[in-house]
């Protein structure tokens, strides 16, 4: 995506290689339509959550999945793992007992994919606390299955990325550290390490020091998110300082992508002013 620079650029935004969420953008159409959206709209990459109504769909609508992105000609450089109905509000199923069988069978869909598309990595969902379970012993699950994802990710090239979320009070990774703490136990079980994902916008809305985070952990950043808070909108419609973060993922030597992942204040089209473009 080619951008201007200076003035016309306030965010810096070509620094950066920029990505578009999905599942959250070009929902004017069709999902397996986004992708060629997206691309006509100037994106190389995309990224989705889970894409299929089940956490292990049909094989026909992985080839159709497929398909939609290589047509489309953008890469897929992140996918959700299942995170079961995200509707009802669960958040992940890494955390979760009784649902083990479940999400090996989905990450088996999910690296089936990440192999065929070439995927940076995948967002392992915790999960939520539940009423009467020991925390420990989701926690302990967590590790065990994160151990198991993140061995899986190795052998198609991809690691698994561990994402602080907002709004749901049961969910336990709430800042950098949370999700780096789990980091740390998945890699002293002696799998490879998860990496941050740093959404801008739950950390912000979660009054983590963004900042912060940025200067302490940006070895440990596997992949970013933006939208503005509050309102989760496009970067422009809230206060968060985009600027001086994205300046700070620069000079710590982030040269991954960034997505952007937020709920358009309008259409998309007109949503992505902010990313300044060149026609040619």
């Amino acid at each position: 995506m080619p951008r201007v620079t200076g003035d016309a650029d306030p965010y810096g935004t070509a620094a950066h290689r920029w990505a578009a969420n999905c599942s959250m953008l070009f929902t004017e159409v069709p999902l397996l339509a986004r992708p060629a959206a997206a691309r006509a709209a100037g994106f190389d990459a995309v990224e989705f959550w889970w894409p299929f109504a089940h956490s292990v769909p049909a094989d026909a609508a992985v080839e159709a999945f497929v398909s939609a992105v290589t047509d489309a000609g953008v890469a897929l450089v992140g996918l959700n793992l299942p995170a079961g109905d995200m509707a009802a509000g669960d958040r992940g199923l890494i955390s979760v007992p009784g649902r083990e069988a479940e999400l090996a069978d989905g990450l088996a869909v999910a690296a089936s994919i990440g192999a065929r598309l070439r995927v940076h990595g995948c967002n392992a969902l915790y999960g939520n606390r539940i009423d009467g379970v020991d925390p420990a012993e989701q926690d302990e699950l967590a590790v065990a299955n994160l151990t198991r994802i993140a061995e899986t990710l190795a052998v198609i090239g991809a690691r698994a990325w561990l994402e602080p979320l907002s709004g749901v009070p049961t969910y336990p990774l709430r800042t950098a550290t949370d999700a780096l703490d789990v980091a740390d136990r998945v890699a002293a079980a002696g799998a490879p390490e998860p990496l941050l994902l740093a959404d801008l916008f739950h950390l912000t809305a979660n009054g983590d020091d963004v900042a912060g985070v940025l200067d302490a952990f940006g070895d440990r950043i596997g992949h970013v998110q933006v939208a503005d808070h509050p309102g989760r909108h496009q970067p422009g419609t809230g206060a968060i300082p985009f600027a001086e973060h994205l300046d700070s993922l620069r000079r710590h030597g982030y040269d991954g992508w960034i997505a952007a992942e937020y709920a358009p204040e309008g259409d998309t089209a007109t949503s992505l002013a902010w990313l300044p473009r060149e026609s040619g």
